[in-house]
């Protein structure tokens, strides 16, 4: 089972995003038959199949063994990912401005907060070694400080591209992003 699944096809969303479908993907985790599942959701198992078989068709869940019960073939299906992502691209650009024209604008960062997560889903992760970080943190800069305040982050973040940006050893792709944080409760907009 793969950490990530990210979807890039419609069909694909479509098959996952029905409340029932969900459910059935949550049961199937670990390994279960429609049978089992259908217990856990009080549904038919004729029911349950339906969904598991549309599922599989999206490339959500695989069958991963087969069993016999009573004479009859019973598949054992589980989850192809432990968490699913929607491409954004699913949508498509709504208005048609490519938004990558202005550093400082919501619409590049939503650019960059796309790309991090297509990179990251496309990462190989059963590689024995996948290095990275990630930082989050809080500064407060008064709005008379922010000219400088950009100033300071656009110069630290330089002199490491300039420190570490020849051509040898191993690649990174280093993100940053720098917006609002507005705390829970508090009702600026």
């Amino acid at each position: 089972m793969r950490d990530v699944l990210y979807l890039e096809q419609i069909e694909q969303a479509e098959a996952l995003l029905k409340p029932q479908r969900i459910e059935v993907l949550r049961q199937l985790a670990e390994p279960r038959t429609c049978t089992e599942v259908a217990a856990v959701l009080d549904q038919t198992p004729q029911r349950v199949y339906y969904h598991v078989k549309r599922l599989v068709e999206a490339g959500l869940v695989e069958q991963v063994s087969e069993r016999r019960v009573r004479g009859i073939s019973e598949g054992i299906y589980q989850a192809s990912a432990r968490s699913y992502w929607l491409s954004p691209g699913l949508v498509g650009r709504i208005g048609g401005l490519h938004r990558r024209q202005d550093e400082l604008s919501l619409g590049y960062l939503l650019d960059l907060m796309e790309e991090v997560q297509a990179d990251i889903a496309a990462l190989d992760r059963t590689a024995p070694e996948l290095p990275s970080v990630g930082v989050s943190g809080e500064v407060r800069v008064p709005p008379e400080r922010r000219q400088q305040f950009m100033a300071d982050l656009r110069t630290a973040l330089q002199d490491l591209f300039t420190r570490y940006g020849g051509a040898e050893g191993d690649a990174f792709k280093l993100a940053v992003a720098c917006y609002p944080h507005y705390p829970q409760g508090d009702d600026r907009e």
